[in-house]
């Protein structure tokens, strides 16, 4: 440790909050979260002989060392998985490949919505919000903060009030309970996860006041416990995705833009991918990444009319319909990322051109995660590098260090495209193949058929479903011919 880095050990805080070790080179190579700041980072410098290899890897390679604080642990867990997902550092990823990621799934369109874990997101019209990596940590944020948002755990509404709707835990829609106040506190529940407390509490505090001037005595001392739990549970910000960092002190994304000599840093990025099964199924998603993080509900899927096996021209359909003029309410991209290589990127420009648009555009090609770039139609200025692995009369080849802040945030995107692509083209085989059995069933039309997918999501789960199950879907008459045709 030198000498710089030990006296600002010194004046770490004894609160909550967020670490950053960096290398050498100002590399952020590990963020973790802290309970008390001082006792956990001082940790990593004493008794390096009892740690494991790659922790001591890690200790070596410190040079500097950052923190925010933050009022509480939950803060601090919430902005860990953030930065996570920000600066993707490789030590997190080194000392955490043997753990899952977990996600907060909300299914806020579902009659009874519900908010569950799960560490495989799946395109089923749920909202996902994560990845976090302390499974029990999250856990128990999610039970204080049930506190204050009430919510069901499954989609299955309990026969009368149980001992969770007698706490104060679930909105009581079995008891005549508003669905639509329901929705309200769901919402403002995945307002606090996606870090955005300070205007979630402003807007408490005015809605509160305006209860107690109309005289709805009884709805303004909600709103006041509910303040007064959440300032329990901290008053600082949670450094969400647009209260974090100002955006051009972001790394990542001004070396992008100063790679390809952008005229601004390129705060809505478009990512772009195609999925298939031997032809069949052929979908192609578009992710977005605003500031540098997963922007979800920006998303958009497409199921693919052109058939076959033709990546090139499945990339030219999905290009052509984003860039249709149907759309005018989706922002204009600073950049489209196109996941492959120069046959997948000359089909993509070519849409660009027919539409007389000047949109920065870029592949990055999986093998060497080479950055792809046309000379003259990418819309990018790119001077001389040393990076530059291959040219040709009409594309560049960029391969910068693989740790390098620009190839992990491409990377990011690129694999968030290709995971939203590959979801929605299973959903489809799924649906596919139940559909396909629950056809012969007689007097089970589409609507049915819809209904039954919708709830129990494949075939498997359908045949080893209960009569009874099934008739809470479908009618205890359509249940039995159902359940004779399989037997």
């Amino acid at each position: 440790m030198n000498k710089r880095l030990e006296e600002k050990l010194k004046t770490l805080p004894r609160s909550p909050g967020v670490y950053f070790h960096k290398s050498k080179s100002g590399e952020i190579i590990y963020v973790g979260k802290a309970a008390i700041l001082k006792n956990r980072v001082r940790q990593y410098f004493q008794n390096t002989r009892d740690k494991d290899v790659k922790t001591q890897a890690l200790v070596a390679e410190i040079y500097d060392t950052d923190w925010r604080e933050t009022e509480n642990e939950i803060d601090a867990l919430f902005l860990e998985s953030e930065m996570v997902k920000r600066y993707m550092p490789r030590y997190n990823i080194l000392l955490r490949d043997d753990k899952s990621q977990l996600f907060v799934r909300v299914t806020m369109k579902e009659f009874v919505p519900s908010v569950t874990t799960t560490r495989q997101p799946a395109d089923d019209g749920a909202e996902y919000y994560g990845p976090f990596y302390n499974g029990f940590a999250i856990k128990k944020a999610l039970r204080l903060l049930r506190r204050v948002f009430p919510f069901y755990t499954n989609d299955t509404l309990p026969k009368r009030a149980d001992l969770n709707r007698h706490l104060g835990l679930t909105p009581g829609l079995e008891v005549g309970g508003s669905l639509h106040e329901y929705r309200k506190d769901l919402r403002q529940l995945t307002r606090y996860l996606k870090g955005e407390r300070k205007a979630l509490v402003r807007e408490i505090e005015s809605n509160m006041k305006v209860a107690a001037k109309e005289q709805r005595f009884e709805g303004a001392a909600k709103l006041r416990n509910d303040l007064r739990y959440l300032s329990e549970l901290g008053r600082q910000i949670m450094f969400g995705r647009e209260e974090f960092l100002d955006i051009s002190k972001d790394q990542a994304l001004v070396e992008l833009r100063d790679l390809l000599g952008l005229k601004e840093v390129p705060r809505r990025i478009e990512g772009y991918d195609i999925s298939h099964m031997s032809g069949t199924n052929n979908v192609a998603s578009m992710v977005v990444a605003t500031n540098g993080l997963a922007d979800k509900k920006e998303y958009r899927k497409f199921k693919l009319r052109v058939p076959g096996n033709n990546d090139f021209a499945h990339m030219n359909e999905a290009l052509q319909r984003r860039f249709s003029g149907r759309h005018l309410d989706w922002p204009t991209p600073n950049l489209l990322l196109i996941d492959g290589g120069k046959g997948q990127l000359d089909a993509a420009l070519k849409i660009l051109e027919e539409k007389n648009l000047s949109i920065p555009i870029i592949g990055l090609a999986k093998r060497e995660e080479e950055i792809v770039i046309h000379k003259t139609r990418s819309n990018v200025v790119l001077g001389s590098h040393r990076s530059i692995s291959q040219e040709s009369d009409d594309f560049i080849l960029l391969l910068l260090e693989k740790n390098s802040d620009i190839v992990k945030l491409l990377q990011r995107i690129r694999n968030e495209s290709h995971r939203f692509a590959v979801s929605y083209h299973t959903v489809l085989k799924r649906q596919g193949q139940t559909k396909s059995s629950l056809e012969d069933v007689p007097g089970i039309g589409p609507a049915t058929r819809k209904k039954l997918i919708k709830k129990f999501g494949s075939l498997k789960a359908l045949k080893s479903a209960s009569e009874i199950d099934i008739a809470h879907v479908v009618g205890s008459k359509k249940a039995k011919l159902i359940l004779q045709h399989f037997s």
